[in-house]
């Protein structure tokens, strides 16, 4: 399905799956299995050789991940990915693959407050140090941050949770200047609204949890590679390393990740290192619910994209809102870049100013019918959150005011509902909040 006359929504329907090879199902099977038989100790050899394409043990492939795999690196443009368990997992396995023995990773303060608590609690006693840059907006600020042993720079497509959107291609020339790779969380993005391989990126991740699966079933994380970026430049000597596991198996001779898998080198290392051995393995169920997803996904996100136009435009003229994070809004700083990069529309959270007290933004919250409270993105149905105490809760003050996280600050999530219906659900919240008609 890589021929150029086929379409996205061609793509996300069919890529990756040839029925003939799955006994002529329509649908992509579950192949809800551990380990696959062998046959023979002579395929066995040459499936551990590498010789022949196959399947081992679930926990490094199955047919059905495989699939969701081959699926998403046709819509990015790829050349490989690999679906792990969830989100954190596809940003953990990528850091430390880059900086496996030690290394700096420079990022924005702008990140979902997990992957901000993960860069304190995890990496650095594993020797992995990150450095936020001062002023996210400036790409030269990047520039300034890189060190002689940084591996990579970590941005997000779209900021969680206030929607910002930063140069990429500005960020990439930096990145690329410097012999390092752009990596890109693309989860409120998603490859529909992005290309990011066009744009520079080498590395995108997704929380395939949120808008590729779509309906809160599923926790899931995908990595892609583009295949360009040259990991023999001297700054990943781990890539170089000649492995056992890897040798010819006619002469014996070791051979690294470059020479074995030239065009997927970054990937065929954590599936073979931080996949097998470390183990946040992606179900095969979990699998095909994702592919489920997928084969909606831009009939979802148009949608989703109506919605919060509309819903932007009520809340920008409320008298209780102070302020509407969203390149939709009439004086975003990011519309210029977000038209660039996001022609579509730049993804369908974001975030409000209460204008109250806590006490009666927690009496808005509680008055909502439509609005679902809960801490995911990205679903069919419409979300409502307080950052400050939920999602970006493992954050201090100081952290949360270099996020742009204020205590004001209310998360949504815009689903599937009637625009109409959401918009009277804020209303009614807001009448009750603030026990006073307010403006509807």
């Amino acid at each position: 399905m890589t021929e150029p006359q086929y379409g996205f929504d061609t793509l996300k329907v069919r890529a990756g799956y040839e029925p003939k090879a799955h006994h002529h199902a329509v649908a992509v099977p579950i192949y809800q299995t551990a380990s696959y038989d062998l046959g023979s100790p002579e395929r066995a050899d040459r499936l551990i050789g590498l010789e022949e394409a196959g399947y081992l043990y679930t926990r490094i492939g199955n047919p059905t991940v495989a699939v969701l795999e081959q699926r998403i690196t046709e819509l990015d443009g790829g050349t490989g990915a690999i679906a792990v368990a969830s989100g954190m997992a596809a940003i953990s396995y990528t850091l430390l693959n880059l900086a496996e023995g030690g290394g700096r990773i420079v990022t924005t303060p702008r990140l979902y407050g997990g992957t901000s608590d993960s860069f304190q609690k995890i990496f650095p006693p594993l020797g992995i140090q990150i450095d936020f840059v001062e002023d996210s907006d400036d790409p030269e600020s990047f520039r300034k941050a890189i060190r002689p042993d940084t591996k990579g720079i970590l941005i997000e497509s779209i900021s969680n949770p206030n929607a910002t959107v930063l140069d990429i291609e500005a960020i990439a020339r930096v990145a690329h200047e410097q012999g390092i790779p752009l990596v890109v969380d693309n989860t409120f993005g998603t490859p529909y609204l992005v290309q990011l391989f066009h744009h520079g990126a080498d590395i995108i991740v997704y929380s395939a949890t949120k808008a590729l699966g779509g309906h809160g079933t599923t926790i899931g994380g995908v990595i892609v590679e583009r295949g360009r970026f040259n990991w023999a430049n001297g700054k990943f000597p781990h890539f170089e390393v000649p492995q056992y596991l890897l040798r010819d198996q006619k002469t014996g001779q070791e051979r690294t990740i470059l020479e074995v898998f030239p065009n997927t080198p970054f990937i065929a290392r954590i599936r073979f290192n931080h996949l097998a051995y470390l183990g946040a393995v992606l179900s095969p169920f979990d699998a095909f619910l994702i592919l489920q997803g997928i084969e909606t996904l831009s009939e979802r996100i148009d949608k989703q994209l109506a919605n919060t136009r509309k819903v932007v435009a009520y809340l920008e003229k409320h008298d209780k809102v102070s302020w509407v994070s969203h390149p939709f809004t009439q004086n975003s700083p990011y519309r210029d870049l977000a038209a660039k990069y996001f022609p579509k529309g730049a993804g369908t959270i974001f975030t409000f100013g209460f204008k109250g007290s806590e006490a009666e933004l927690y009496k808005f919250i509680n008055a909502v019918k439509v609005f679902s409270y809960h801490a995911n993105v990205g679903d069919a149905r419409s979300l409502i959150i307080n950052s400050p105490k939920n999602t970006h809760g493992e954050l201090t003050p100081e952290e949360q005011n270099l996020a742009g996280i204020t205590p004001d600050l209310i998360r949504l999530s815009i689903g599937l509902e009637d625009p109409n219906d959401l918009i009277a659900d804020l209303a009614q919240a807001f009448v009750k909040a603030f026990d006073e008609k307010s403006e509807l």
